[in-house]
């Protein structure tokens, strides 16, 4: 047996899988804070009530959680220092003078994580081949040590110049800070993200050691504590690139757990894609706080390595803080069920970016909210069942929420509530649209080309208008899609990818170096994939490289070829990089070098492959409609729309819509002009006229 468990913004998220009789059973908690373990607490025993779940017989729990971003955010992480090549202390300030909106008169730039007085400078020098130009005294060491004392810091991050080149110096520093103050956390750069660009290097550094502590303290906590309710089994974090780690990899680098959650999401949805055939995907998962887009493009998700944490603005790219980590790459918006909706000074209707979050909440939940919510919205128009919400176990009250949009939305605007609400209801499909839209044409691919997959508590109540503005040409609404992100924690692989800078012209690479460094980092990942518990015979092993243009300050990310390198790989290489070159800006350069810049290996193991029988989905001859209820649609007003038990629907059903689909994660609102139909994994199909 095993259990995937999200922690989100608004909900906790439980799925539990059944190996024995292929059976997946769900539940859904409200998120607890501040400490967010209660929650997962609360959704055991609702598993173990309504399932008869015995955590003893658990093999596997997959974890994923918002504590490290929630964290950076909130600036809620230890005090840290930060020491660097003597020189650069101001780095994390100065970043890359870039002001990420010209047009601001008032720009606010990101604070860095460590205050000035806690970053400190070594007198030593390492040049960009490694080659020790200035030793590293120990007088300074000890100098610092002294302030480390003085200012009761609890964490530190190393990141010497050119450390990515020779680390002898910051591992010196380790060994030190190990022996004299073994109670202070410490992340070295070359540990954390051994690659060219001393702000990305210094801003990521700095970071996993701001949070590390408080990593560290939640997993033992979390370990401790399932422990002494008789968890034996092995516990695994998501981390950022849909991939899993441990609890020791995810306490050495929080920083690779920062969009954890979502990752869980993309992962699913090329489980599903695969389940359907269909290898491009755009998946959209909205929560109760906010929404995100990602692309499945050839059956895999898009990862990227640039990503940014604890935005000023927090949906302007560009006001945050810099991290170079592989991430599924997505769009995110504030919108999600949560998200409040206000009359802004224009008099405009405006939805988010803030969330009534799990507490209070909107106004229907009845726990002290007053903002009118996008839930509340839903709810008015008819489109959540009063009596249904996660499937009975929680009622919420249509009065409240009407009342709240008539009074904050409806009078101001001097609408009708119906009308105040379909306008919350469309405001927010509208920009998940523009911005899923965006993020796929910014990829040079068409939105008409790629089917929408949809999950999340909102995802299916809004999915159907979102892929209608996108054109999308189907729309899939998977088997438990309200706890989607918690499923695709169940379906990834174990993992970890080394990373390591040399910088070469390609037709200059001494090649023996290569292959050797290449060796030894496909080494150190199969020891920590074996160390996990992963067969030897399952490991896959991937080497890409990141090349560029010499002069350039992008690179552009390539297989490489199988088997030793040497002067033969030379041509295929160049094939490579300049098909995707031109793939991206339509034509080549042909008489500039190709240099190499950063190499990365991925070590994994087998990605899970779950045959999903779910006992939830027979009609067992009830049938699937449950009755009408009034329904509001922009083209016909209110209407009495047909409402369907999404568990009693049989495989090969097939319907026009409009109807309303009810499930105990999630409610599915299904318009006009489709084709709704069960395919043969219980998924609800509609395709679109």
């Amino acid at each position: 047996m095993k259990l995937g468990i999200d922690i989100g913004g608004t909900f906790t998220d439980l799925v539990l899988f059944n190996e024995a009789d292929k059976g997946l059973q769900f539940t859904k908690t409200l998120t607890t804070y501040p400490d967010p373990t209660i929650g997962i607490y609360n959704g055991i025993e609702d598993l173990t009530k309504k399932f008869g779940l015995d955590i003893n017989s658990l093999e596997t729990i997959v974890h994923g959680t918002t504590l490290i971003t929630n964290a950076i955010i909130e600036r809620k992480g230890s005090k840290t220092a930060f020491i660097t090549t003597k020189g650069f202390e101001d780095v994390l300030e100065i970043g890359r003078e870039l002001r990420y909106d010209i047009y601001d008169l008032f720009l606010t730039m990101p604070k860095p994580l460590v205050p000035r007085n806690l970053r400190y400078g070594v007198a030593e020098r390492v040049d960009k081949d490694g080659n020790v130009l200035t030793k590293l005294s120990d007088s300074d060491l000890q100098a610092i040590g002294k302030k480390l004392t003085e200012q009761k810091v609890e964490a530190v991050g190393v990141c010497l110049l050119n450390s990515f080149a020779n680390t002898d110096h910051e591992q010196r520093i380790g060994n030190y800070l190990s022996d004299h103050f073994p109670d202070i956390f410490y992340s070295l750069s070359s540990d954390i993200m051994p690659e060219i660009r001393e702000y990305e290097r210094s801003s990521a550094t700095a970071m996993n050691a701001y949070v590390q502590p408080l990593t560290d303290q939640y997993l033992n906590k979390l370990r401790t504590e399932l422990k002494e309710k008789g968890f034996a089994g092995n516990l695994l974090i998501m981390n950022s690139a849909g991939r899993l780690t441990t609890i020791d990899g995810a306490r050495k680098s929080p920083i690779q757990l920062l969009e954890s959650g979502p990752a869980g999401g993309s992962m699913a949805g090329v489980y599903f894609g695969k389940q359907k055939n269909t290898e491009n995907l755009l998946c959209f998962d909205m929560g109760g706080t906010t929404a995100k887009a990602s692309l499945i493009f050839k059956g895999k998700p898009e990862i990227t390595n640039n990503f940014e944490a604890g935005r000023v603005k927090r949906f302007k790219k560009g006001s945050g803080l810099p991290v170079r980590i592989p991430v599924i790459d997505m769009i995110e918006i504030g919108a999600g069920g949560g998200s409040i909706a206000r009359v802004d000074k224009l008099g405009l209707l405006t939805v988010g970016p803030d969330s009534a979050s799990s507490t209070p909440g909107p106004a229907c939940y009845g726990l002290g909210g007053e903002q009118p919510t996008v839930t509340d919205a839903d709810l008015v128009l008819g489109y959540l069942n009063e009596e249904f919400f996660l499937g009975g176990s929680m009622s919420l009250s249509k009065q409240a929420a009407h009342d709240a949009i008539k009074n904050k939305l409806a009078i101001p605007l001097g609408l009708s509530v119906e009308e105040a609400a379909y306008g919350v209801h469309k405001i927010v499909n509208e920009n998940m649209a523009n911005a899923s839209r965006v993020h796929i044409l910014e990829k040079g691919m068409d939105p008409r080309h790629f089917s929408m997959i949809a999950f999340g508590g909102a995802g299916p109540v809004h999915a159907f208008g979102v892929g209608e503005l996108i054109n999308a040409p189907q729309l899939i609404i998977p088997v438990g899609a309200g706890v989607t992100s918690a499923l695709g924690f169940l379906l990834s692989p174990i993992a970890q990818e080394n990373i390591h800078s040399y910088i070469k012209n390609l037709d200059t690479l001494d090649w023996g170096h290569v292959n050797k460094f290449l060796d030894d980092m496909e080494e150190d990942g199969r020891r920590f994939v074996i160390a996990s518990g992963e067969d030897s015979n399952n490991i896959l092993v991937e080497r890409v490289a990141e090349l560029r243009y010499e002069g350039q300050g992008h690179e552009i990310t390539i297989d490489l070829p199988q088997g030793k390198l040497n002067d033969l790989s030379i041509p295929e290489i160049k094939r490579r990089f300049i098909k995707e070159y031109e793939f991206r800006y339509t034509k080549s350069i042909s008489d500039v070098p190709i240099q190499m810049v950063t190499w990365r290996v991925q070590v994994s193991g087998a990605t899970p492959n779950l045959e999903v029988k779910n006992a939830d989905f027979k009609s067992n001859g009830k049938s699937a409609f449950k009755g009408n209820r009034k329904v509001y649609f922009k083209s016909t007003g209110y209407i009495d729309c047909p409402v369907y038990d999404r568990y009693a629907m049989h495989v090969g059903m097939s319907e026009a819509g409009p109807m309303i689909i009810e499930e105990k994660e999630s409610t599915t609102v299904i318009g006009l002009d489709c084709v709704v139909s069960i395919d043969e994994h219980s998924n609800i199909i509609i395709d679109y006229k």
